[in-house]
């Protein structure tokens, strides 16, 4: 099947799943790559936690932050469901900046990534990513933002409304009523932008081999593996991610080196129009489309 065929029936599949999608596949070694829709712009939710966390640790290692400093962390006390790690804890807790790390990108813990942006703010990790000339990718607001929408100010039984909202105040340019939905407001990006920063984080590039390291290290740690982790884990390959999610929106970006030496980047970005707070099915159908994706590159 040609690649336009694949493209366009793979986009039905998705509009019949109640989905619309952004996705980018691409071949690490040879830079050949397949998509559907790569360059539209989205909220990334968590995946910013991916640029927050390069950016953090290559000021450890110039110097300007000592990882192993421990920060009194204010605990996030959220109870809706969703949250983890210090953003559910009830006390402070004293953790270190290199731990913090460690808890923003495996468990995808908001009130970490926030401790650490209180360090590197928003612009300093938007000058860092154009240092190294990544272009796509913009952070304007903190993590905590995320645990403020409709959906915490709905009975859990409600949820659906939130959802509800979340699907029918958008504008076509893609403005919102809710804030962390407006790519205007909202800390945003493009599956390109994503797939662009996983090449500079997998291959020779402007960032520093010590913090590709680092990075790849920590995504190998990312616990939320119930999206497309299902179709990218087996005995001859590792899979390397990091999730997004808000109310509508679900997207992973990653990477899977296959023992035969083959490595591809893909980032899958969606968006639902069912108003229900899970969706299961919304998840199997972004890791089929992005494996489909993946298999014709790599067998094509």
């Amino acid at each position: 099947m040609n690649t336009a065929r694949l493209a366009a029936d793979l986009v039905e599949e998705l509009d019949e799943g109640g989905l619309r999608g952004s996705f980018l596949v691409r071949d690490l070694h040879t830079g050949r790559e397949i998509g559907i829709d790569p360059d539209v712009l989205f909220p990334v939710a968590s995946l910013i936690k991916v640029p927050l966390a390069a950016a953090t640790a290559e000021r450890i290692r110039l110097g300007e932050l000592d990882g192993s400093a421990q920060l009194t962390v204010q605990p996030g006390r959220i109870s809706t469901p969703g949250p983890t790690g210090l953003t559910r804890f009830r006390y402070p807790a004293r953790i270190a900046v290199d731990d913090l790390l460690y808890l923003s990108m495996s468990i995808s813990d908001g009130v970490a990534a926030d401790a650490l942006f209180g360090l590197t703010p928003p612009a300093e990790v938007n000058r860092l990513l154009r240092a190294w000339e990544l272009h796509g990718i913009t952070a304007r607001h903190l993590l905590g933002a995320l645990s403020d929408t409709p959906a915490e100010r709905l009975p859990a039984e409600e949820g659906h409304l939130a959802h509800s909202l979340a699907i029918s105040s958008g504008t076509s340019g893609r403005g919102h009523r809710i804030q962390q939905l407006d790519v205007a407001r909202a800390n945003t990006g493009s599956a390109r932008a994503f797939v662009d920063l996983l090449q500079a984080l997998w291959t020779t590039s402007k960032i520093d081999a010590v913090v590709q390291s680092r990075i790849r290290e920590l995504m190998g740690t990312n616990l939320l593996r119930q999206r497309l982790a299902p179709d990218f884990t087996s005995d001859a390959t590792t899979w390397f991610s990091k999730t997004g999610t808000l109310l509508n929106l679900r997207h992973e970006a990653g990477v899977v080196e296959h023992a035969d030496g083959q490595a591809f980047a893909i980032a899958a970005l969606t968006e639902s129009r069912i108003s229900a707070v899970h969706q299961p099915e919304a998840e199997v159908l972004m890791a089929r489309v992005a494996r489909v994706l993946r298999d014709h590159l790599r067998h094509g």
